[in-house]
């Protein structure tokens, strides 16, 4: 009997939403589902990358998921501040369900449903319907793992109206000027209006704990330090982003179910250093779209031998964070940030494209060392030895 689809698409967040975006786009004659445990495709969060982040071509295709775009962003420290002159775009939630919506059908396009069960062929909801496909694609997150060793990005932001205009040009993607605890510390402000904001209180932590109501104290403590007035706000988003020290990449995706691709965090697909995931899921959905066939085993190859080759390109970003969460000490974590922040422009956009050349590393590593050398060293190398 023909499968009722030819793809369904596990889990109806960022990554899968950009790939039925694709199919849409380059083969509209593909069956495709998406099934979401939640009330909406794409949750309820915001999604950001820098303009070398991805191609001319995926800037095009992506463009209707970007709600705001800037010319340039600024970072703070307490040395130094600059503006890099770098372009920076943000979407969210609303606008991916809005493009899944004109692309599908509404009947193909399922939500408030959990999977219950999945297999390379099917996927069985919780009211017990089964969806056959060809092929089908995990794209319902990143679940607890020891094969991963992981450090956090975890973040409270509000999106607030304020009484006066903020006076921003750009984002504020590193204010790092603020107090340092549970980590590296900053603030990370979006300007949506000329008095609409996102403030976000942002940590590079060894923990995944999150306390809400301190992150709200600390945004109200900010917004009052910048001059502004909070007049309400508007929304609430919070989140806990995988960094990367190290691990097997083989190993976590043999973790899922047999046979069955796996995209997004769910396949350790992120920026090690930043957590950024769209930049990724862009990539893995031009991937996908562009396969010649969607059995089941042409996308599970695919998928995993991608996640494993952008793994292995990333080594260079693990060390880097291993020079971070386990070789720094207090507000060694900022320094090293704040030192980062010296290079030219097109080295740092290189960085969170996860796109360095060789010879960027020297440079990287170059100048006064903001922590020891022997205690840096000496941290990589009992890492290699399984000293943790």
């Amino acid at each position: 009997m023909k499968p009722e689809f030819d793809l369904v698409l596990a889990g109806g967040g960022l990554a899968n939403g950009l790939i039925a975006l694709r199919l849409a786009q380059l083969r509209p004659d593909v069956r495709v589902a998406i099934v979401e445990a939640g009330p909406s495709i794409g949750g309820d969060h915001t999604w950001s990358s820098f303009g070398l982040d991805i191609n001319a071509e995926q800037r095009r295709w992506t463009h209707p998921l970007f709600a705001h775009r800037w010319d340039c962003y600024s970072v703070r420290f307490p040395r130094h501040a600059r503006t890099l002159a770098v372009g920076y775009g943000t979407s969210n939630s609303d606008r991916l369900a809005a493009v899944i919506a004109d692309v599908l059908p509404p009947e193909r396009i399922i939500t408030n449903m959990p999977v219950v069960a999945i297999s390379p062929t099917a996927v069985t909801l919780a009211d017990q319907r089964v969806l056959t496909a060809s092929g089908v694609i995990d794209g319902r997150g990143q679940k607890k793992t020891d094969s991963l060793d992981l450090r956090w990005q975890k973040f409270l932001g509000q999106e607030v109206e304020l009484a006066e205009d903020h006076g921003l040009t750009g984002p504020i993607i590193m204010d790092a000027t603020v107090p340092q605890q549970d980590g590296y510390r900053f603030v990370y402000t979006l300007p949506f209006g000329p008095r609409h904001v996102l403030i976000e209180d942002t940590y590079f932590s060894d923990g995944r704990d999150l306390a809400p109501e301190l992150l709200r104290r600390h945004i109200a403590d900010y917004a009052v330090q910048q001059g502004w007035t909070i007049n309400r706000v508007i929304r609430e988003e919070a989140g806990i982003l995988p960094l990367a020290i190290g691990g097997d990449i083989a190993k976590f995706l043999d973790e899922g179910t047999p046979g069955v691709a796996r995209v997004g965090l769910a396949a350790g697909l992120f920026n090690p250093v930043t957590g950024y995931s769209f930049p990724d899921a862009v990539r893995m959905a031009d991937l996908i779209a562009t396969l010649p066939d969607f059995d089941a085993a042409t996308v599970h190859r695919a998928a995993r031998d991608h996640a494993i080759r952008v793994w292995n390109s990333r080594g260079m970003y693990r060390i880097l964070n291993r020079m971070l969460f386990l070789a720094a000490q207090d507000e060694e974590r900022r320094t090293i940030l704040e030192r980062f922040y010296e290079h030219p422009d097109d080295l740092v956009g290189r960085l969170y494209a996860a796109d360095n050349h060789w010879k960027d590393w020297p440079k990287v590593f170059s100048g006064r060392p903001p922590i020891p050398p022997l205690r840096a060293l000496g941290t990589l190398v009992k890492y290699e030895l399984g000293y943790k």
